[in-house]
């Protein structure tokens, strides 16, 4: 059945869903907050980043939430953690009028971060400030799906979670195709928390390239890597398994690895030498892991949870820690077991 369905977010990823969407038969608007970059968007139908994909032009565009939002069916969220509260604020007082979540089946984040201070996931966020009726309908879209590749329909697995079953299933089908496979899972916090933290990882990869060094740093960086992030998840809740699928390992190595990974972009630039300000003038997206390295670096300090990876990449990025000596420091820890 043709759902009618609000993406909310101009960037890569939100027009990539947004097309994905409604290539599968669906009623599509776009939000771009900014009006004028609303309007270019609307008259040229393409982003720079994305050039070889051209928004049809059935597809609606608009800046402004309302008319966005008005008899949506489903709303996914692909806005940067930075805005993820602001714009739930603002959904949530669209939402407050009488009859307008009649129709609203499923809440989708497809938002991989932590927020800073409060060190909230973005489906906290949404419970926190949407409709306590809404709550059941939230599910989150992580895993190896770089906007680049799945614009282009290359063969892509990713990872659906949410509380409530039902949903979760609606949410599998209604993004599942044959280049683009979806997986179920009920452990929301775990699926949040490894597509967020591995975007830290993918800075201190790139760091690596930077210097010079080669696959069995790399390697050792990713592994290590792994070990922190269900460190940290079994503190907070989640399942460790979780952190061998599609959710962690998976989108850990390509956000290591692949070119189009604009953290590990950005740590490669740092590792060449050049400042966060310079890296991020080039870089010219954003860089979510900027902002996560922040909030976990508190939130490990908090939790006393030891990640030495990401005490030595917020050095880099917060205390213009020179990046030879972030990696001496981390191989020149004391001496452990592997597995302790």
């Amino acid at each position: 059945m043709k759902k009618t369905i609000a993406v909310l977010g101009g960037g890569c990823w939100g027009i990539t869903l947004a097309c994905h969407l409604y290539y599968k038969g669906n009623n599509l608007a776009l939000w771009e907050y900014d009006k004028e970059k609303a309007k270019i968007l609307d008259r040229k139908r393409k982003l720079s980043f994305l050039p070889h994909l051209r928004i049809p032009k059935d597809i609606f565009i608009s800046s402004d939430l309302n008319e966005i939002l008005a008899g949506k069916n489903i709303i996914v969220f692909a806005i940067p953690t930075i805005y993820f509260r602001s714009t739930a604020q603002k959904v949530a007082q669209i939402l407050n009028y009488p009859g307008s979540t009649d129709s609203l089946e499923m809440l989708i984040s497809g938002t991989k971060g932590l927020e800073n201070n409060t060190f909230q996931r973005m489906s906290g966020i949404l419970e926190e400030e949407l409709p306590k009726k809404l709550h059941q309908k939230i599910v989150v879209l992580s895993g190896p799906s770089h906007a680049e590749e799945v614009s282009k329909g290359i063969p892509t697995a990713v990872t659906i979670a949410g509380r409530n079953k039902k949903t979760t299933l609606l949410a599998q089908k209604l993004f599942f195709t044959p280049t683009f496979r979806v997986y179920t899972n009920s452990d929301l916090a775990g699926v949040e928390l490894a597509g967020a933290i591995k975007n830290i990882y993918a800075i201190a990869c790139g760091v690596s390239d930077g210097l010079g060094l080669g696959d069995n740093t790399k390697s050792a960086l990713v592994t290590r890597s792994l070990a922190e992030m269900i460190r940290l998840g079994r503190k907070l809740g989640a399942e460790v398994s979780t952190f061998y699928g599609l959710a962690g390992i998976g989108d850990l190595m390509v956000t290591c690895f692949s070119h189009w990974s604009r953290n590990r972009n950005f740590g490669e630039k740092i590792g060449q030498g050049k400042t966060v300000q310079q890296a991020l003038k080039e870089i010219k997206m954003t860089v979510e892991g900027m902002e996560t390295t922040k909030a976990t670096y508190f939130l490990a300090r908090k939790m006393k949870i030891e990640l030495p990876i990401v005490n030595e990449v917020y050095s880099l990025i917060y205390k213009n820690k020179k990046p030879q000596e972030a990696m001496t420091n981390l191989l020149m820890r004391k001496p452990r077991s592997e597995f302790s």
